[in-house]
């Protein structure tokens, strides 16, 4: 599925997506920019969500590329969180693939404000202090591993569905068991799950023939751009205030979604 893309719907996707890449580089929580660029720039909200899931996803890949010396400590969690990932991400993307337009035209602003209130809560978290790399400082993982699995498949669903604050979820999961482990090594984790999350939804977006190509090249093209980008914003940049105008700009969207859904 494709259409023609004029100059300001372009520019809509490219700009949107290149924000993206720099905040999900910075603090996360890009998705509550891409996907309403894409809906601005003429995309059917269904048709944006599975767009831009599928223009993310090399930029995800690459910074769980990037985290390959946090993981060598952290396989076994990964092992057992690899498997509902996957799964979750597949039932997610069907789910989103048999829903009716209008079923998630109505379900969106609902999903935008539940990406937002999962930013905001991660803003008013206090900050899990940085461990000291001791030999300590190793996943505790609970006797019952698959509750762990349940939840994490969960989280994948609404991953693949969606997508919108996947990672804000997945680092509380893996907070509730990671002792002093730093959150770096977590992030790590999350990030590499995210994408394959993700990439598991893209796939079958692409298969489904439900993504726009023409704006998936645009929004491909710029998300990586700003990715790369983001590694200079982080230096200059808390991630924090980021993170609170990503929220501000979600509460903004929530409301012109439903006003827009609703009004009469």
């Amino acid at each position: 599925m494709s259409r023609a893309v004029d100059l300001t719907s372009a520019a809509l996707l490219a700009g949107g997506a290149a924000v993206a890449g720099v905040i999900n580089a910075v603090a996360g929580g890009g998705t509550l920019v891409s996907f309403p660029a894409a809906i601005a720039a003429g995309l059917a909200p269904l048709a944006a969500n599975a767009t831009n899931a599928v223009a993310l996803t090399p930029a995800s890949l690459a910074s769980a590329w990037a985290y390959r010396r946090e993981l060598s400590r952290d396989y076994r969690v990964l092992r057992v969180l690899l498997l509902p990932s996957l799964l979750g991400g597949a039932v997610g993307s069907a789910l989103l693939l048999v829903t009716p337009q209008r079923v998630f035209d109505a379900a969106v602003p609902g999903l935008v404000l539940v990406a937002t209130l999962l930013l905001l809560w991660q803003n008013l978290r206090p900050a899990k202090p940085a461990g000291q790399g001791g030999a300590a400082e190793e996943f505790a993982l609970p006797s019952r591993p698959w509750v762990v699995f349940l939840l994490q498949f969960l989280v994948s669903v609404y991953g693949g569905y969606f997508g919108a604050g996947i990672g804000i979820m997945m680092l509380a999961l893996l907070s509730s068991f990671a002792g002093n482990v730093d959150i770096h090594r977590m992030n790590a984790i999350k990030t590499v799950l995210a994408s394959l999350i993700n990439g598991v939804a893209a796939i079958a977006f692409v298969f489904a023939g439900a993504v726009d190509g023409v704006a998936t090249a645009i929004m491909m093209a710029a998300a990586v751009v700003g990715s790369f980008g983001g590694a200079v914003v982080a230096r200059r940049i808390a991630p924090g205030k980021v993170r609170w105008f990503v929220v501000a700009l979600g509460l903004v969207l929530t409301a012109k979604l439903g006003w827009d859904r609703f009004a009469p």
